[in-house]
């Protein structure tokens, strides 16, 4: 998929919302088994609210027919979200859409959470390094976050 040709990445549409809450909420079932069933429903309502509010950068990775296999939020430079949907893990779409970011922007930054160790290898993977931890997210709560960092590339 990271080399399809029939893939690609564009701005997300106000039709690709209901598919992407959907997507964040089979992919967070599927790698981050720290959180309770009851925790993933308290936060797809802020999950909700994030992907049908009118300003975020949302960028869609679509199949050959234009339906939405993962999407990854940007805030500035920093990758404030990104999912799959769990058919298409490890089948490049997460590097190429880390590849558009940096494209995009340079240098990327990332929080991961630290109870997510496959979503740290994805990051470090793709060049990222751990350059501080927090013991709870954004909001408080006890998922600790580690927060990462990618150079812009080096150009001739």
């Amino acid at each position: 998929m990271a080399d399809d040709p029939t893939t690609t990445i564009d701005r997300a549409r106000r039709d690709d919302r209901d598919p992407l809450v959907g997507i964040w909420l089979r992919s967070v079932r599927a790698t981050h088994g720290f959180l309770t069933e009851d925790d993933i429903q308290g936060l797809l309502p802020e999950v909700r609210d994030y992907l049908h509010a009118d300003d975020p950068e949302l960028w869609v990775l679509r199949d050959a027919t234009g339906a939405p296999l993962g999407f990854m939020g940007m805030a500035g430079s920093d990758v404030a979200a990104l999912f799959l949907a769990p058919e298409h893990h490890r089948r490049g779409g997460g590097r190429r859409l880390i590849r558009f970011a940096q494209d995009l922007r340079g240098e990327l930054t990332v929080s991961v959470n630290e109870q997510n160790p496959g979503a740290i290898r994805f990051y470090e993977a793709c060049g990222f390094v751990v350059e501080s931890r927090s013991a709870t997210d954004d909001d408080g709560r006890p998922y600790p976050l580690l927060r990462m960092r990618l150079a812009a590339p080096v150009t001739a």
